[in-house]
């Protein structure tokens, strides 16, 4: 499989962009190598400028839950488009999509639409410390929650420490306040608030990780969270910017049954264009300027061509109802995978919820992220090669979870699951 243009278009952006990319999830720094450059998404194919065509396990790391140019999406784009890119001001569309989601996610009473995950955790972080008047924000090690500066936090080695910064340009200061705990560690968990409860203005976790792979939080775990946050008057706050809308058309929150207080959104709301939104009671949001005092704005936020496209999607995920098809597949493609590790005999073990899963190289169950970390990640970078050649394109980490989407189809796991097999006898 000739890769000669994307090496020629690589090296070209490494003179450009630090490291050629625009995210280093995109670098192939955690399996060796270069990028692949594609040039175009077609269902549930990504195609690359040498003309080497790929069964997509990324969906833009989770948006494209339809595939990729899905006509309905492709065509409320394109109309949005003649209408005009951006106003600056309020539009009808802002309200439609506005609706969708509360009508969808049980914690949503009012929403804010923001232009990125990032911006909607940064968002709900700060209404949650204006709100309660607190200071302190708890967060779990191995959850992401974007490139915030208070987020950018390492777990030390006891149960819960004072986050300490792990990227450089974040400073001592701006971790202070931020609380790290072991995910799914209820006795942890307990300690953390009876040492700090009336200093905690938020918890903030995904309900399902993905980021360092796909890892649930027990019932235990959550129902004694939100139990906790009750308790001390802190605000719990879901990050479900890759779980809203993939693992469920209502998110995480509506299989778990717990409802937090707040909701960050992402990914799915926008069907693949730039787009965030935090929301949650009203009376919390109530706080966010001009109804209230805390500040948020964005330029851009409410975009007319990324609220196109985010109606558009929920409009067919409602309408199409395609989870049932989603479970079906990704339980295909999830025992075909063990099947494939098993027969080659390698340390492994599997994690999924609906059309989100992670092929773990570690033969324990991960829990958080002290057993996530391990994985064999050079076997796992040899796997993802293996998968390269045979044309699968899976997430380019061991600690990202992988997603199926509508348009895959019943071939497209077969031929996925025959891949993996010969890739694993090759490790």
């Amino acid at each position: 499989m000739g890769r000669e243009k994307s090496h020629e278009i690589f090296a070209r952006a490494q003179q450009l962009m630090p490291g050629g990319v625009n995210s280093p999830a995109r670098a192939f720094g955690a399996v060796g190598g270069e990028p692949v450059i594609i040039e175009r998404g077609e269902g549930a194919y990504l195609l690359d400028v040498d003309g080497n065509r790929y069964i997509d396990y990324i969906g833009s790391w989770g948006p494209m839950i339809l595939g990729h140019s899905h006509p309905p999406v492709h065509e409320a784009i394109t109309a949005a488009v003649q209408r005009g890119t951006s106003f600056g001001a309020p539009t009808e569309a802002e309200n439609a999509l506005a609706e969708l989601i509360i009508e969808a996610v049980p914690s949503v009473e009012k929403v804010r639409l923001v232009n990125s995950g990032t911006e909607a955790t940064m968002s709900a972080i700060r209404l949650a410390r204006g709100y309660t008047g607190r200071d302190v924000v708890v967060k779990f090690a191995g959850n992401y929650h974007g490139h915030v500066d208070s987020l950018l936090v390492a777990a030390g080695s006891s149960a819960a420490t004072l986050g300490v910064p792990n990227s450089p340009g974040v400073t001592a200061g701006t971790t202070k306040d931020t609380l790290v705990l072991a995910y799914n560690d209820l006795p942890g968990l307990e300690a953390a608030f009876a040492e700090h409860g009336s200093q905690i203005a938020s918890v903030i976790l995904e309900p399902i990780v993905g980021n360092m792979g796909t890892v649930p939080a027990t019932p235990e775990f959550l129902k004694t969270l939100r139990q906790l946050t009750q308790a001390h008057g802190s605000v719990l706050i879901f990050d479900e910017v890759m779980t809203g809308f993939r693992v469920a058309y209502g998110g995480a929150q509506s299989l778990n049954g717990i409802t937090p207080d707040l909701t960050t959104l992402g990914k799915i709301v926008g069907g693949g264009m730039p787009i965030g939104a935090y929301g949650g009671k009203a009376e919390i949001m109530d706080h966010v300027l001009p109804a209230g005092q805390v500040f948020q704005a964005g330029t851009l936020s409410g975009n007319p061509i990324a609220t196109a496209a985010g109606i558009a999607t929920l409009k067919a995920l409602r309408e199409e109802n395609p989870y049932p098809r989603l479970e079906a597949l990704s339980d295909r493609l999830a025992k075909g995978l063990l099947d494939a590790a098993a027969s080659a005999g390698v340390a492994h073990s599997l994690t999924r919820v609906g059309s989100m899963m992670t092929l773990f190289f570690n033969d324990e169950t991960v829990t958080n992220w002290d057993v996530a970390s391990k994985s064999d990640t050079e076997t796992f970078g040899n796997y993802f090669w293996g998968l390269i050649e045979r044309g699968v394109y899976m997430p380019c980490s061991q600690y990202e979870a992988l997603f199926v989407s509508a348009a895959h189809s019943e071939v497209d796991i077969n031929d996925t699951i025959d891949a993996a097999k010969a890739a694993m006898l090759d490790l």
